[in-house]
């Protein structure tokens, strides 16, 4: 320890500076409700690195929070049948988010905060991943500028809120609203694999939603700061 004269601050650093630190409460969201329903499919067994991310992972102070575990269903299925179960639950129904996560999605400990101070301009956000391989896609699809309407994977944008017709659900909050819209199809989310008299329609159950969300004229969008990781059991490596 080196030599010093200590002066003391009995203020606080954060009184110090009260309008900054007002900023930052009104940013995150945290002085308002944000009671969140996590939903987690799952085959039943998650490898300890990512529980172990899960672990760290940060929820605000004194609000509502809690999981929801969907084993042994197919991904789409097990989608719309948790949040249906909450929309029919007396208490759940009444909470503000749903955080999507998956079995082999790595989160950082602050990403949930982060997601929370999008949710004024946007009805989705989510953090960014990739598809596994050395060939990885961002799960950013869609400009919502360019026409026609595509999920074309996008090239991510350094540090920022970017706009997306579509997203991977490996780390998404949504607005719970959302899903009391009568208008929204359902089921919320379906995995398709049709033929038609317009051809073959193949659609992974994430957008299948946003398309039909997107309809309705909902938002979403990707924020790049809050870097997920994509954990490869098989190789043992995060992608």
């Amino acid at each position: 320890m080196e030599p010093q004269i200590v002066i003391e601050n009995l203020e606080g650093r954060h009184n110090s500076d009260m309008t900054s630190s007002a900023q930052r409460l009104l940013k995150g969201r945290a002085y308002k409700d944000v009671s969140t329903i996590c939903i987690v499919p799952t085959r039943g067994m998650i490898h300890a690195k990512v529980v172990q991310s899960w672990m760290g992972l940060m929820s605000p102070m004194n609000q509502k929070f809690t999981r929801m575990m969907m084993i042994g269903m197919e991904v789409g299925e097990a989608y719309t049948a948790a949040i249906e179960s909450i929309l029919a639950h007396p208490e759940l129904s009444t909470w503000k988010y749903i955080l999507t996560m998956e079995e082999d999605n790595m989160p950082p400990p602050d990403g949930l905060l982060k997601l929370y101070e999008d949710m004024n301009e946007y009805d989705v956000v989510g953090g960014i991943y990739w598809t596994k391989g050395e060939g990885g896609q961002p799960m950013i699809y869609g400009n919502p500028m360019e026409m026609p309407k595509n999920f074309i994977p996008q090239v991510p944008l350094i540090d920022a809120l970017q706009p997306a017709n579509g997203l991977g659900m490996g780390f998404n909050l949504f607005k719970l609203d959302i899903f009391k819209n009568p208008a929204l199809q359902r089921p919320f989310f379906k995995t398709c694999q049709d033929v038609g008299p317009d051809g073959t329609k193949v659609y992974t159950q994430d957008l299948y939603f946003y398309e039909n969300a997107g309809k309705l004229g909902y938002r979403f969008a990707c924020d790049t700061r809050v870097k997920v990781g994509h954990y490869d059991a098989a190789n043992d490596i995060i992608w």
